[in-house]
Formats: structure tokens, C-alpha cells, sequence
């Protein structure tokens, strides 16, 4: 999971380089961009969310699920960045339960939240954020690779 801050007036900036929701770019489009991206802010934030704790939150370990544990994560990088606007792309459509959820989290309770699913196509700089998530997974993905000596596809459950 990726954070990525900016100034408002940057958002052109986005636009001008065409950033979009990472799953609807090639990797090499996605490759290309990340650089880019990069250049715009320095402000951002990678969460690296290891396997066994997705499974867990899967199983239901903690009280978590899948969207819980991404608000927490979510959580952890507004609490790190520290912006006063965070826009986030929400799991589902439930935005208050998961809007409340996430304030408990949250540390700057007065940060205005705009949950919106499927944020990442409609807002650039949560199409910035996802660029720089997919590249680092991709990255991650093909490093458990070599380093296992097992091609075993992208990691998704699709191959």
C-alpha cells in the first residue's frame, strides 16, 4: 500500500505526466511512470504487508479482515505523513462504517477524509499512489522469485 502526499496545486503536475489507476497501465507504463511520479513528492509512504499477515486477517485472526487491515495500514500512513486532506480509495461501499473505523485510527482527528471507492481512478494522486504500489509489489514478487528459484506468476490468484 502506497501513500502519496502533494500539494494541491501539483495535481496538474500528475495529470500532465497521465497517471492512472495502476490496473489499467501496462507494467511498463507503470515502470515508466514510477520515476515520474517520484519527482513530483518526496512525501510518500510504502507499507509492505507481508503474506502470513494478510492470511491472518483472511482467517478473520484479531477481529481483522481484508478491509480492516487495510485501514489500519490506511491508518498508518495518514498518521505518518500527517496531511490535513487524505483521499483514499475504500474497499467497498460501506464508506462510514469503514470511515469509522479508520478515525479511531487516525491520530489528527480533524484531517478530512474523502473515502470514495474507486479513488484511484477518479483522483491523481491516489492513481500516483497505486503506481508506486504495483511497481513495489511487482518488484517484491519477482525478488521471492529468485530468490526461491520458482516462477510461480504474478501472485495473484488468477495465475
Amino acid at each position: 500500500m502506497c501513500g502519496f502526499q502533494i500539494e494541491e496545486k501539483q495535481e496538474v503536475q500528475l495529470r500532465r505526466i497521465k497517471v492512472k489507476d495502476s490496473k489499467l497501465l501496462t507494467k511498463e507504463e507503470r515502470e515508466e511512470l514510477y520515476p515520474k511520479v517520484l519527482k513530483i513528492s518526496d512525501k510518500y509512504k510504502i507499507v509492505i504487508i507481508p503474506p502470513q499477515e494478510i492470511d491472518n486477517a483472511v482467517r478473520g485472526h484479531g477481529g481483522l479482515n481484508l478491509n480492516w487491515l487495510e485501514a489500519d495500514k490506511s491508518a498508518e500512513i495518514i498518521n505518518d505523513l500527517a496531511p490535513d486532506k487524505a483521499i483514499i480509495d475504500a474497499p467497498g461501499n460501506n464508506i462510514e462504517k469503514y470511515r469509522n473505523y479508520l478515525l479511531k485510527k487516525i491520530k489528527n482527528k480533524s484531517v478530512n477524509l474523502v473515502l470514495e471507492h474507486k479513488a484511484d481512478v477518479n483522483y491523481p494522486v491516489v492513481s500516483a499512489a497505486s503506481i508506486l504500489a504495483k511497481v513495489t509489489r511487482d518488484t517484491e514478487i519477482e525478488s521471492i522469485k529468485k530468490q526461491i528459484g520458482i516462477d510461480f506468476g504474478s501472485g495473484y490468484m488468477s495465475d
